[in-house]
């Protein structure tokens, strides 16, 4: 049974569904721990980030057998998303609105299923490139921002979800993990962030746990993972209606300490009816 809203004069009927998202960080290498992954979770649908490659190398028949389709947004070598989906799906934007044509970064995926719209991105990085770098990720945030504001404005049940590359606030990153301008702890990404919040959006994980550390992510150097010195970077943002029938949200730690992990783990929110 599905929750239902009104869009306009249309009436819509939004059913219960289970979905994650994870930076595999190369999905060529970590197949069998993704595939291994969807046996034990089964979520309706997967967003990966950082696949590293074009969509005729993606393993899509290792996720065939478990009943998952593929759409994919692949990058030779770098960036890349991709949704995995055991529901009908459609496709309808392959880059982000409102950026300029030329951009060629494989960072983003927006489907269509059953009433609901599902972003999957993969926000810049923003500590290369110098100021070019970073004012590349603002701009990507604002072009976030304004399509989030579309969805929203039209009454569209929205989830935007991902590695969005900012720790939102001083309890998402482990104290001395990252200088103070590192730009996912810049202020000016800080503030992109709040406005996304500011327009409506809820963080699905510090809805159900809004104090304490919830670390998606932990570098493969200096003892980062044994230690515990991670960061929060990895996010799931609802519209009202989608937060207002939230069932659980969390990271799946137990998977950085698998053999040749990701970086990143998994974080999987449940909608209700």
């Amino acid at each position: 049974m599905g929750g239902r809203l009104r869009a306009g004069a249309e009436l819509i009927s939004v059913p219960s569904v289970k979905i994650a998202t994870w930076n595999v960080n190369s999905v060529r290498q970590r197949a069998t721990l993704v595939a291994d992954w969807l046996r034990r979770n089964e979520p309706d649908i997967l967003l990966l980030q950082e696949i590293k490659c074009e969509a005729p190398a993606f393993p899509a028949e290792a996720f065939a057998g478990l009943g998952y389709r593929c759409e994919i947004v692949g990058q030779k070598a770098y960036n890349g998303v991709a949704v995995l989906a055991r529901r009908p799906i459609e496709t309808v934007h392959r880059t982000l609105p409102g950026l300029p044509p030329a951009d060629a970064q494989a960072r983003y995926i927006e489907i269509e299923t059953a009433g609901l719209t599902v972003a999957g991105l993969y926000l810049p990085n923003g500590n290369s490139g110098g100021a070019a770098g970073l004012a590349y990720k603002w701009a990507w945030m604002d072009a976030l921002a304004a399509r989030a504001a579309a969805l929203l404005e039209a009454d569209r049940p929205c989830l935007f979800a991902g590695d969005f590359n900012v720790c939102p606030t001083a309890a998402d990153c482990a104290p001395g993990v990252l200088a103070a301008d590192d730009a996912l702890v810049h202020p000016e990404s800080r503030a992109r962030w709040r406005r996304l919040l500011w327009l409506g959006l809820t963080d699905a994980v510090r809805a159900l746990q809004p104090a304490g550390a919830a670390f998606t992510f932990w570098d493969y150097q200096a003892g980062a993972w044994p230690r515990d010195r991670g960061l929060r970077i990895d996010h799931a943002l609802l519209s009202p209606e989608l937060a207002e029938r939230l069932l659980a949200a969390g990271a799946d730690r137990a998977e950085r300490g698998r053999e040749q992990p990701s970086d990143h783990v998994p974080v999987t929110i449940e909608i209700g009816p």
